[in-house]
């Protein structure tokens, strides 16, 4: 899960607020709001991080905060995300991020610069993901179910490869990686424009661990 910077809503979504009677489900240009959230999370789930494509059978909006619950926020551009299918159609257990979350109610928004999603996510070797805070550990695996096998292994396959590349760095340079070498590391996983790639912050979490310590 990576901080999610949101843009300009879609005029249409604007236009649709202000008219009489207006909700979610009459909204009829959802392709804009589509566009607008794959193109804001650069390609990938808001939740898992697997990659998204704008479409009505590629990709879900999510409320963060539910329409059951809120429905006073069904069209408050801050309050949605955008989600991959998390397995629907597939057994409870094997569903993940919006599919999964339902109704339920997540204590951090990932596109609310005020809750620093980052800050409360770590990641273990086995790709597992993990906060130190104790009701979103609870909600990243009962509400959210990232720690479903398929996504803890290909979180690990990020951080492997980020791994290898650091122990490749020390035997060519014959000692410690300068800090310069893992910011441009870095900014190769996080530079502007374009898509990012699937479960990228894995690899962003893990290089700004070690450019902490090299302060």
């Amino acid at each position: 899960m990576r901080a999610i910077t949101k843009g300009p809503e879609p005029q249409s979504l604007t236009t649709h607020r202000l008219a009489e009677h207006s909700d979610y489900d009459n909204y009829v240009e959802k392709d804009d709001l589509r566009r607008a959230l794959v193109s804001e999370q650069r390609g990938i789930c808001c939740y898992c991080m697997e990659r998204i494509h704008e479409g009505p059978t590629t990709m879900k909006v999510e409320h963060w905060r539910s329409q059951a619950r809120h429905p006073d926020e069904q069209l408050t551009y801050r309050n949605l995300l955008g989600a991959c299918l998390g397995g629907e159609g597939r057994p409870w257990t094997l569903q993940h991020c919006d599919t999964r979350k339902g109704d339920n109610e997540l204590r951090w928004n990932p596109a609310d610069p005020a809750h620093q999603i980052e800050i409360h996510i770590r990641y273990e070797l086995d790709g597992s993901i993990k906060s130190d805070d104790a009701d979103f550990d609870g909600q990243l695996n009962t509400v959210l179910n990232l720690n479903l096998p398929v996504l803890k292994n290909n979180r690990k396959g990020v951080l492997a490869a980020i791994l290898d590349w650091w122990r490749r760095e020390k035997e060519r340079l014959r000692g410690p990686v300068p800090r310069a070498y893992f910011e441009r590391q870095r900014e190769m996983y996080t530079a502007a424009g374009g898509q990012l790639g699937p479960y990228c912050q894995v690899a962003v979490w893990w290089l700004n661990q070690r450019i902490v310590r090299m302060r």
